[in-house]
């Protein structure tokens, strides 16, 4: 489940630039930014500094910015 109050500004500026961008090298520093949003999601934040290849439809970037 996916809280909120995790979506900070920093967690959502991080996830759209990342999805505009194409550029999904920011991952762990979103894993970053959700931990001090205060995300205990173990799932979340080991798929943010997982070796990827991330892309765009990432679900962690569209749960952040609210894509179905």
């Amino acid at each position: 489940m996916f809280s909120p109050e995790w979506r900070t500004d920093t967690v959502v500026a991080l996830a759209a630039q990342m999805y505009e961008s194409r550029d999904f090298s920011a991952m762990p520093i979103l894993a970053d930014a959700l931990q001090d949003a205060g995300c205990d999601s173990d799932d979340i934040r080991s798929h943010c500094q997982g070796p990827g290849p991330h892309v765009r439809g990432c679900w962690v970037v569209d749960l952040v910015l609210g894509k179905e």
